[in-house]
């Protein structure tokens, strides 16, 4: 048996795992998936696309999976304020062309790999591309960094062991180093090959 046919059976394979997953499934539900999941579906399923929507800084300094497509659904701003005990820059200012540009690219019977940071902004993202007609919309919910360290889906669980370990001073509690591509070992990159830069970018400006 040779290596395209073993791919092959293992994309079918892995479709039906996946329509079979609680939540998963051909409807009006994103269906989720796990970095390392995604991967493998990139390598075995036919028209399959990972695009990224994190922010341009994210994608070039940060780095980004090897392939993936930038289409930031929220951009930087300038505004520095403090949020909750942290300070930083924000991204608040919504992308008003995410769905048209990439209407432009991609078919809504693709399959589209959403992911982000941590799964936050891929989930929305994924949501939207969902309610505007694309049909096998899948949100990378470890997303390329992972959650911040530990993390619990108890929200009251979470705040208790994270207050633990920052009265403790535990060294890089608040990391990002659970799952996430990178904790995978996934292939990744800080290079940017022009054919998967945001389109608008690659544009002329108008005058």
């Amino acid at each position: 048996m040779n290596n395209k046919k073993v791919r092959t059976g293992l994309g079918v394979a892995l479709i039906g795992f996946l329509l079979c997953w609680p939540g998963i499934g051909f409807g009006q539900e994103v269906k989720r998936l796990l970095s390392i999941e995604a991967y493998d579906m990139l390598n075995a399923v036919p028209d399959t696309y990972l695009i990224d929507v994190r922010t341009r800084a994210e994608y070039q300094f940060v780095g980004h999976p090897i392939g993936a497509y930038l289409f930031p659904y929220q951009f930087m701003t300038k505004k520095f304020a403090k949020d909750g005990e942290a300070f930083g820059y924000r991204f608040n200012t919504k992308n008003k062309s995410f769905i048209d540009e990439i209407n432009k690219v991609f078919k809504h019977t693709d399959n589209l790999l959403i992911i982000c940071r941590d799964g936050t902004r891929s989930k929305l993202a994924a949501k939207e591309l969902l309610d505007h007609g694309f049909k096998n919309v899948f949100n990378v919910e470890d997303g390329f960094e992972g959650a911040e360290f530990p993390s619990f889906g108890d929200s009251n669980k979470h705040k208790f062991y994270r207050q633990l370990a920052k009265r403790n001073k535990i060294y890089g509690y608040n990391h990002r180093r659970k799952y996430g591509w990178q904790w995978w070992g996934l292939p990744w990159v800080y290079r940017i090959n022009p054919k998967f830069v945001y389109p608008p970018d690659q544009r002329p400006s108008e005058k």
